[in-house]
């Protein structure tokens, strides 16, 4: 059953049908209909816009299609134009021409957008329940490596010797960001348009805040033309999502870094690899190239949106039932890929002795000696330059600054003593770093501390939201 046909002499063509549907996209909604639907029409009757008795009969009727659905009793039909005209018309079929009055005072247009932001602000939820979950997981491993030393880079190239610990806490602040904004995001999305019509909202003495509090929005929309033709909460959510992906797909470039031959700093565990069909010897990492390379297809929803709402103009416009295609896509692949990027994070293998190598290669102390010449009175840039001699020096003669005899030193400066060897160590090195923010033991315990306290307090937050 249409829920439109009276001004039409023709039906419409079958392969307008099928391209105007959106069943096999918006059926996942069904819940949120039917709850949307449960709360308008007890406004209905608490109004005496329908009376007491047909409200109640929807409400049941509503609620026995809702439980017949979840036990799989009725089946979604996919012939349906979308999930709203199917749940009205099977709310018909159970109860009678009553049925017929749940749409009094109500559009698609409102409606829609409505089960949207159910529907998104539900899974909003879980993705940062899946933040968060994965934050847990990187405390636990930066806890479990505060003295793990390994080389840190800039430009790919080794630059100074950090922890472990540091390293990851470094996503950390990343997911704490995206967090923070999926939660901005809710916040925005978090207001009730059912009651704006079609645009200019209805001659029906509808009670919206009624239908807020039941629902559990902090809030009405103030303006029927903007409720109806608003889609910035799903290009938000996208936004969001893609950054998410972003910082996800950077972390994965590193990870299949580490664990080539040529860093072996990790090792993945066999669940989250896989093999060769050629080549016996392959591991592949997987995981971490597919979230890379999802992190394109989640863009592509961002991008979808804001094309498709960049030359609309008010109101509604069908143009915008391409929403719900690219916001599930990526809601669905950001959850999965933050799940399955976490257990692939929580087995590795971490290769301490091996990344502690990696650090004492590279010169990753040659900052250390200039600070070292700096601490006893000489400029920072004749130091640099002295510093670069000596690291030609090494590189000519194969050797590593701290396998320099002292004389050897002494030759390019005189400033150098036997205290330039506990300077230079990776481990002084790592310690003498204790500006806040940095990778000494003092600040990456309080950088622990303080990812500990996000993580509770944001879970205690998430657990508030309706």
């Amino acid at each position: 059953m249409k829920l439109w046909g009276g001004r039409f002499e023709k039906g419409v063509n079958n392969l307008v049908n099928d391209f105007n549907s959106s069943i096999k996209i918006d059926s996942r909604m069904y819940k949120e209909d039917i709850i949307g639907s449960l709360a308008h029409v007890k406004m209905l009757g608490k109004q005496n816009i329908i009376s007491k008795k047909d409200s109640e009969k929807i409400y049941d009727g509503l609620n026995t299609i809702l439980k017949r659905l979840e036990n799989n009793v009725i089946k979604i039909d996919e012939c349906a134009e979308d999930i709203h005209s199917f749940i009205e018309s099977t709310l018909t079929y159970y109860i009678g021409d009553e049925g017929k009055k749940l749409h009094t005072g109500r559009s698609r247009n409102d409606q829609v957008t409505l089960d949207t932001k159910l529907y998104l602000k539900k899974y909003l939820v879980q993705i940062c329940n899946d933040i968060l979950n994965l934050q847990f997981i990187l405390y636990k491993i930066a806890n479990e490596n505060i003295k793990t030393i390994m080389p840190g880079y800039t430009h790919m190239q080794k630059a100074q010797p950090i922890t472990f610990a540091h390293h990851i806490l470094a996503y950390c602040e990343m997911f704490k960001r995206d967090l923070s904004r999926v939660l901005d995001c809710y916040k925005r999305l978090d207001e009730m348009p059912l009651g704006s019509g079609a645009l200019a909202t209805s001659t029906y003495l509808l009670d919206r805040n009624l239908v807020a509090n039941e629902l559990g929005f902090s809030k009405i929309t103030l303006n029927s033309l903007d409720s109806v033709s608003d889609r910035d909460y799903v290009i938000e959510t996208l936004s969001c999502l893609s950054m998410i992906m972003m910082h996800l797909s950077r972390f994965s470039e590193e990870i299949i870094l580490w664990c080539t031959n040529e860093f072996n700093f990790i090792e993945l565990s066999d669940e989250y690899s896989t093999g060769s069909s050629i080549m016996p010897q392959k591991k592949n990492p997987d995981v971490a190239e597919l979230v890379r390379g999802k992190t394109g297809r989640v863009y592509g929803d961002l991008i979808t949106m804001l094309t498709v709402m960049k030359g609309i103009p008010l109101a509604y416009n069908k143009d915008m039932q391409e929403d719900k295609e690219a916001l599930f896509d990526g809601l669905d692949t950001v959850s999965l890929s933050l799940r399955t990027f976490s257990g692939m994070i929580e087995t590795m293998k971490i290769n301490k002795d091996v990344m502690k190598k990696g650090a004492s290669l590279g010169f990753t102390n040659a900052t250390d000696v200039a600070d070292y010449l700096v601490k006893k009175g000489m400029a920072f840039r004749n130091a640099h330059e002295i510093v670069g001699e000596i690291v030609l020096y090494c590189i000519k003669e194969n050797i590593s600054i701290e396998e320099l005899p002292l004389e050897v030193f002494k030759n390019f400066s005189p400033i150098f003593d036997n205290d330039i060897y506990e300077a230079i160590d990776l481990i002084t090195c790592v310690e003498e770093r204790k500006v806040f923010g940095g990778p000494s033991l003092t600040s990456i315990k309080a950088q622990l501390l303080s990812l500990l306290e996000f993580i509770n307090e944001r879970k205690e937050y998430v657990k508030c939201l309706k």
